[in-house]
């Protein structure tokens, strides 16, 4: 039986062949055989062409070198006492879409989200707290609490089964704004490594 059933699988798979074309439609074709028939069935999925694969790194490495970009000018502009856009965003002069927000901490949707969920929680006071990198121990207190409040985030968007949290601390992280800050992101499949 066992057999019979392989050989009939084997007989179905030889007897189809597959035509795809880029972005378009795949079809299966029968090939003519006297034991059975089927009738052409589509199946609609895109193949990137080359062009649209170049086209897409072209865009990748644009954004890698704009971020890389970013992070160097707001290094070398690095000014710690100075107002960050968070400042002002926990000042509420500028708009934010809050998602969590407690006595020391704020989480709001980030405005260029790398993933269907992705939120940036912040510590509302800087307390020369500027990288993970300025860290002290005074400042334990604070980075558990950013910690769970990514946990809480987590929660209130559905995705504490699996997200990830990032910290990008200097340059060569590109970070771009001096105010320590976390990313919470989730709803898609990660891949490791990242960066």
């Amino acid at each position: 039986m066992a057999a019979a059933i392989g050989s009939s699988s084997f007989t179905l798979l030889r007897n189809c062949a597959l035509v795809v074309r880029p972005f378009s439609t795949a079809k299966v074709f029968p090939r003519p055989a006297s034991a059975f028939s089927f009738r052409s069935k589509r199946v609609r999925f895109p193949v990137p062409s080359s062009h649209s694969r170049s086209r897409r790194l072209r865009f990748a490495t644009n954004a890698v070198n704009d971020e890389e970009a970013a992070a160097k000018a707001a290094a070398a502009t690095l000014d710690e006492g100075a107002p960050t856009i968070f400042d002002k965003i926990i000042a509420k002069e500028i708009p934010s879409s809050i998602v969590y927000e407690d006595e020391k901490v704020l989480a709001f949707r980030d405005i260029s989200p790398q993933a269907p969920v992705h939120v940036v929680i912040i510590p509302k006071i800087r307390d020369g707290l500027t990288e993970l990198g300025k860290a002290e121990a005074r400042h334990g207190e604070i980075l558990g609490q950013l910690l769970y409040a990514a946990k809480i985030v987590a929660e209130k968007e559905g995705v504490v089964d699996g997200f990830r949290v990032v910290i990008n601390s200097g340059p060569t992280a590109c970070q771009s704004v001096y105010h320590l800050h976390l990313h919470v992101l989730g709803g898609r499949q990660m891949k490791w490594p990242p960066g």
